[in-house]
């Protein structure tokens, strides 16, 4: 698996527009994950996990891209599009603009998460919604 491309759960998320919970959960029903979020010995046979990280616990865990993209297409879910990442993303911050008594997080906060490629169009998409929210880049990332 030398030429794998290798990514964080929350990378194989974002491919399918899924939280990175939702992959460990694949993960975990496909035996490559416990209950604690620790690769398997099964995961490091199958060649799902990088080996030379797979005993690091938390988010630095590396999976092979290929084989957890095959896994995650196998329970139904689908890569999503870039219009549609924009859309989804457009959809979440407008909604959280609107507020809710329930919801105890901010645009902003949410916002943080937003990829830094997407930043321009989801603006450009709340803008032609007529929402006001403007996700503002930090000025490190500002070209």
């Amino acid at each position: 698996m030398a030429n794998s491309t290798w990514v964080t759960l929350n990378d194989l998320g974002r491919n399918f527009g899924i939280s990175p919970f939702h992959c460990g959960r694949a993960l975990e029903h496909e035996g490559w994950r416990d209950r604690q979020g620790h690769p398997t010995d099964a995961a490091l046979k199958a060649g799902a996990v990088d080996q030379h990280h797979a005993h690091i616990r938390g988010r630095s865990v590396l999976w092979n891209a290929d084989l957890c993209t095959d896994l995650l297409e196998r329970c139904g879910y689908r890569p999503v599009t870039r219009s549609e990442h924009i859309g989804q993303w457009a959809d979440l911050l407008e909604a959280m603009t609107a507020g809710s008594p329930s919801i105890t997080t901010t645009a902003d906060q949410m916002a943080e998460e937003l990829p830094p490629d997407l930043v321009e169009d989801v603006n450009h998409q709340l803008s032609r919604r007529g929402c006001r929210y403007q996700v503002c880049r930090p000025l490190s990332n500002r070209h």
